[in-house]
C-alpha cells in the first residue's frame, strides 16, 4: 500500500512542487514586501484558526474510518456524527470570527488579508476531510485528483486576486475559494453518508478524545512556523518579516512537497499495517518507510543548500532576495528535522492513540522556539531567526523519540541512517567543487553533478535496496517495450 501511494500521489506532488515556487516567485513580485509581510502573518493566522476548530475533526475521520467501515462500508455513524460536529462548531466559529474582526480598530491591510481567510476556513477543512476519507480508504486517485484542484486553482484564483489590486490577502483568498468551489463537486458522496447517518455522542466523544490532543500538538507545530514571523515583525518590520517567509519558502518547499508526498502514502499505509497485521507488520512497514524517506530527504536536503543561491536569484524577486538567501541554509536543515518528526516519529503516538503524549512531545520545540527567538531575533535579526528554529526542530526529534517508546516503539535502521547521511554529506563536498557563474544556469549544473554522484554510492552501496528496486523498473520496461 506504501509503494503504491507513492506513485498514485507523485503527480499531485510534483504539482505542489511547481505551483509552489510559482507562488514565490509571482507573489514576491506582485505584492510589495509590506504585503507579502502581511500574506504571511494572515496565513498563520487563518492556519492556526483552522487547526484550532476544525483539524481534530479532520483527524477522527483519518484514523477512525478504516475500522469502521470494515462493519459497515458506509460508515453511517462516522459521517452522521463528523459532519453534524462540523455544522456546531462552524455555527461558534463564525459568531467568533465575526466578533473579533468587528472589534479589531481600523480598517488595516491585515485586518482584511485575515478576514478573507477565515471567511474561507470551514471549507478548506471540509476538502480536507473528504481528501482525509480516500486517502483512508485508498483511492488515492480521487485524493490525487482533489489535491491537484486545490493546488491549481487557488494559485491561479490568488493571482487574479492580487492583479485586482486585493493586496496581501489575494493569496489565502485563492485557496480558501478554490475549496468552496469545488466542494459541490468532490463532497456530494459524503454528504449523502452524512445524510444517512446520524449523531452518536459516544462516538463522538471518542474522535474528541482523539483528535483535540492532535489539534492541540498542531497548534504548537504552527507556533514552530509562524511565532518568529510576528516577532520579526516586531523586533523588527514587517517587511523582514516578509523576506524571512520568502526564505523560508523557498528553503522549505521542495522538503515539505517531498515529506508531503511520503506522508500521504506513508500515513493510511501504517494505519493499515497496524489495522491489518498487528504490531509486527507496523514495524515492518515503518521501517520500510523510514529508509525511503531518508534516502530521499537526505540528498534532498543537502543538494538544496548548495542550490540555494541561484534557485534564489530565480526564484525571488530582488527587493527581498538578499535578506531570504541569508536564512536557507539553516531553515533547510530545520525543515529536514521538522519533516522527519511529523511524518515519523510523532506517528507512533496517533497509531497507538495516545494523543496526550503528542501534545508533550510538541511542547518541547515549541516553547524552546519562543525562548529562543526572543534571545535570537535581537542579538542575530534573521540569522537568529533561523537558528533558533533549526535547533528547536532538532530538541523535537528528541523529545518525539523518547516520548514515543512509551507509546508505540517505531524502527530505528540507525546504521542506514548514517550511511544515507555520509552519502549525502560527500555530495555536498563534491557540489562545492563546481565552479559557477552566479547564473541560473548553477543551479542545473550544480543539481546534475549532485544527483550523479548520490545515484553512483548509492548503487556502490546499495543503499535501500536500491539494486533490487533498479531490476524491478528494468524489468518491467522490458516487458512492456517487448509488448
Amino acid at each position: 500500500m506504501f509503494f503504491r501511494g507513492l506513485w498514485g500521489y507523485l503527480p499531485a506532488n510534483v504539482l505542489q512542487g511547481v505551483v509552489g515556487f510559482a507562488t514565490l516567485m509571482v507573489f514576491t513580485r506582485l505584492l510589495t514586501p509590506e504585503e507579502y509581510g502581511q500574506y504571511a502573518l494572515a496565513f498563520g493566522i487563518t492556519t492556526l484558526a483552522q487547526t484550532v476548530f476544525f483539524t481534530w475533526i479532520e483527524a477522527a475521520m483519518a484514523r477512525f474510518y478504516v475500522a469502521e467501515s470494515r462493519d459497515d462500508p458506509d460508515a453511517p455513524h462516522l459521517y452522521g456524527t463528523l459532519w453534524r460536529l462540523y455544522a456546531w462548531v462552524f455555527a461558534g466559529f463564525a459568531a467568533l470570527c465575526a466578533a473579533g474582526l468587528w472589534l479589531w480598530p481600523g480598517n488595516g491591510a491585515l485586518k482584511v488579508a485575515i478576514g478573507f481567510g477565515l471567511a474561507t476556513t470551514v471549507f478548506k477543512s471540509l476538502i480536507k476531510a473528504v481528501q482525509e476519507q480516500r486517502r483512508a480508504e485508498g483511492r488515492v486517485g480521487q485524493a490525487s485528483m482533489i489535491d491537484m484542484a486545490q493546488t491549481a486553482g487557488g494559485f491561479a484564483i490568488g493571482v487574479v486576486c492580487a492583479l485586482a489590486g486585493l493586496g496581501g490577502g489575494s493569496p489565502v483568498l485563492g485557496v480558501g475559494l478554490i475549496a468552496l468551489l469545488t466542494l459541490p463537486l468532490f463532497a456530494r458522496e459524503d454528504l449523502g453518508r452524512a445524510i444517512k447517518g446520524v449523531f452518536d455522542p459516544v462516538r463522538a466523544r471518542a474522535y474528541a478524545q482523539y483528535g483535540i490532543p492532535v489539534s492541540l500538538s498542531l497548534i504548537l507545530t504552527l507556533a514552530l512556523y509562524t511565532v518568529d514571523r510576528f516577532l520579526i515583525a516586531g523586533f523588527l518590520n514587517e517587511a523582514e518579516a516578509g523576506a524571512y517567509h520568502a526564505g523560508y519558502s523557498l528553503a522549505s518547499r521542495i522538503l515539505d512537497v517531498l515529506f508531503i508526498w511520503l506522508g500521504a502514502a506513508g500515513g493510511p499505509a501504517m494505519v493499515h499495517a497496524l489495522e491489518t497485521g498487528g504490531t509486527s507488520a507496523l514495524r515492518d512497514n515503518a521501517r520500510q518507510q523510514f529508509k525511503t524517506m531518508a534516502f530521499i530527504m537526505f540528498p534532498a536536503t543537502a543538494g538544496l543548500i548548495m542550490v540555494a543561491p541561484a534557485f534564489g536569484t530565480l526564484m525571488i524577486g530582488e527587493a527581498l532576495r538578499q535578506d531570504a538567501l541569508s536564512v536557507t541554509a539553516l531553515i533547510s536543515l530545520g525543515a529536514l528535522f521538522s519533516g522527519l518528526n511529523t511524518y515519523y516519529f510523532l506517528q507512533a503516538f496517533t497509531l497507538a492513540k495516545t494523543t496526550r503524549l503528542l501534545v508533550a512531545a510538541m511542547a518541547v520545540p515549541a516553547v524552546s522556539n519562543i525562548v529562543l527567538n526572543l534571545a535570537l531575533i535581537p542579538a542575530m535579526g534573521l540569522t537568529g531567526a533561523a537558528l533558533a528554529s533549526t535547533l528547536s526542530f532538532a530538541l523535537g526529534i528528541a523529545a518525539s523519540w523518547l516520548l514515543g517508546r512509551k507509546a508505540l516503539a517505531l524502527p530505528m535502521p540507525w546504521l542506514d541512517l548514517f550511511m544515507m547521511a555520509a552519502c549525502a554529506i560527500f555530495m555536498m563536498a563534491v557540489v562545492s567543487l563546481v565552479p559557477t557563474t552566479g547564473q541560473p544556469i548553477d543551479l542545473i549544473t550544480q543539481a546534475a553533478c549532485g544527483g550523479i554522484v548520490y545515484a553512483g554510492l548509492a548503487w556502490l552501496l546499495d543503499l535501500n535496496d536500491v539494486r533490487a528496486l533498479t531490476e524491478r523498473i528494468y524489468q518491467r520496461l522490458t516487458k512492456r517495450v517487448a509488448a
